[in-house]
């Protein structure tokens, strides 16, 4: 069963690199920023992001995933130490007027995507150290919230909502696996979502999105764009698409038509047998995800488990939504699909972790099989 579990989560895994990668080379030779000399440049590039991808996933899939227990605080206070840097003027790089990046000799890279699991690790090693503390207010929410939530509010301060609401959700899924008592859980959550109203309330930018989002019709040629475009290219797909390579909404109509919002495209071109296709992948994903999860060795490794595979699973929920128009726009890419380096290298991360808690599951059965045959007594004759 375990084994299985495996292959279900590598074909999915597979599925969504595979059409990533196809969907990406139809799309970005239209894009604003692919220079007229090499259209397919970002197309290029990412082949080379999945074969770090897959090498960086098979390096975390040798690694004794209960090493981050252990080396836990040094990861927390790296990953909030980069998500400073991003506000420094010199570390920090602005796209699109937000401040997600950091550069460092040449390199750029969004310090939140280690961040979402950083935070997996950070909650998993709290709660395996305190198993008992689900319904203590202090060391079971009060703690472990605190250190989380400066994560979260760096993110969020770097105009990254999206990203921010992922590792809320993502710390709410491991402390409910943990055993922290419900009603703690909703109150986080209700007083998480008057802040956030509040916060959007005193920013113009996400006030003007919340309300094109409200009323899409009267906002089509601006806040809402994006997303009425999405529909357009979704609803002229129809059920079989146009073909591959045949969408129109792509040709310089759609903003990041092969980043953030890469699903309307599968559906205009392929039609909704794949677009249904890929919200199956990441089902597939995530109950195969959850399977070896709980079937995890230790408590570290349930609640890790369990961490990873909600960060990814709630990031393609949000993409998702927001590209049909089922949530108000925010810009966040969908995993192993959307093009990226930064998102692509801290989702196959995650991939990798998670056949390690794999493998150690499976060695420690057989440790445990061989050390009981090693105790069993002959009976005399």
């Amino acid at each position: 069963m375990a084994k299985r579990n495996v292959s279900w989560l590598l074909l999915s895994v597979g599925f969504l690199l595979g059409l990533g990668i196809v969907m990406l080379i139809s799309t970005c030779a239209f894009s604003e920023t692919s220079p007229v000399e090499d259209v397919y440049k970002d197309a290029k590039r990412q082949v080379v992001w999945i074969c770090a991808g897959v090498f960086v996933c098979v390096v975390t899939a040798s690694i004794d995933y209960r090493l981050y227990q252990r080396w836990v605080w040094l990861l927390v206070g790296a990953v909030i130490l980069l998500l400073i840097m991003c506000y420094i003027p010199g570390l920090g790089h602005k796209v699109n007027g937000e401040w997600r990046w950091v550069r460092l000799g040449g390199f750029q890279f969004q310090p939140s995507e280690l961040a979402k699991i950083v935070l997996a690790a950070f909650l998993g090693a709290w709660f395996a150290l305190h198993s008992d503390s689900g319904a203590h207010p202090t060391r079971g929410f009060l703690y472990p919230i605190s250190i989380a939530g400066v994560m979260i509010l760096l993110v969020f301060f770097e105009k990254d909502m999206g990203t921010a609401l992922v590792m809320a959700a993502t710390c709410l899924t491991v402390m409910f696996v943990a055993g922290v008592r419900w009603y703690y859980l909703g109150g986080l959550t209700s007083l998480g979502m008057c802040g956030l109203a509040v916060m959007v309330k005193l920013d113009a930018h996400r006030t003007g999105r919340i309300l094109a989002y409200l009323d899409m019709e009267a906002n089509k040629l601006g806040f809402a764009f994006q997303q009425w475009i999405g529909l357009m290219a979704l609803g002229s797909g129809g059920v079989t698409g146009r073909g591959l390579g045949e969408g129109r909404l792509k040709m310089l109509y759609m903003p990041f038509a092969h980043t953030d919002f890469i699903f309307p495209m599968i559906g205009e071109e392929l039609g909704l047998m794949f677009t249904l296709a890929v919200i199956f992948a990441f089902l597939v994903f995530a109950l195969a995800g959850a399977s070896i999860s709980f079937q995890a060795p230790d408590i570290f490794g349930r609640l890790l488990g369990m961490g990873l595979v909600s960060f990814i699973v709630f990031q393609a929920a949000l993409n998702i939504g927001v590209t049909t128009a089922v949530l108000p726009n925010k810009g966040i890419p969908l995993p192993f699909v959307s093009y990226g380096g930064s998102s692509l290298l801290a989702v196959m991360v995650a991939v990798g972790i998670l056949l390690n808690i794999y493998r150690q599951g499976r060695t420690d059965e057989a440790e445990n099989r061989c050390w009981v045959n090693s105790r069993r007594i002959t009976p005399r004759v």
